[in-house]
């Protein structure tokens, strides 16, 4: 397929999932999702078709506070992780999709590590 007319997000996004593709193993797949307010991420079984776990800065626990920083994203990570360990998910690969591996994406990769997720 031509990548012309394609902004370079999604010819990031596309490198970056077929790339996952070939090398995931058969592990569910955490996607982040970051927009300028929020962020947003999922761990999904792209076997089944079916999200295991997901958290976000809309949930009503953590609603009042900013979702476009460092802190918000670093609870996201944290709380995605807990929930996915309570599915029985340990193993994962990280989807960033078409986002730098930086600040907001970053911190809730680590987070999520640092809470029991292995990438």
């Amino acid at each position: 397929m031509s990548t012309k007319g394609m902004s370079l997000f999604e010819k990031r996004r596309r490198r970056n999932r077929s790339s996952l593709r070939a090398r995931s193993g058969g592990r569910p797949r955490l996607s982040v999702h970051r927009s300028g307010k929020h962020i947003y991420a999922q761990v999904i079984d792209d076997a089944a078709g079916r999200t295991i776990a997901s958290a976000s800065t809309l949930e009503k626990d953590v609603r009042g506070t900013s979702g476009a920083n460092i802190d918000a994203a670093t609870a996201v990570g944290t709380r995605l992780a807990e929930a996915a360990k309570a599915a029985g998910v340990t193993q994962v690969v990280f989807d960033r999709g078409g986002f730098l591996f930086h600040g907001r994406v970053k911190a809730l990769a680590t987070a999520a590590r640092e809470a029991g997720l292995e990438f």
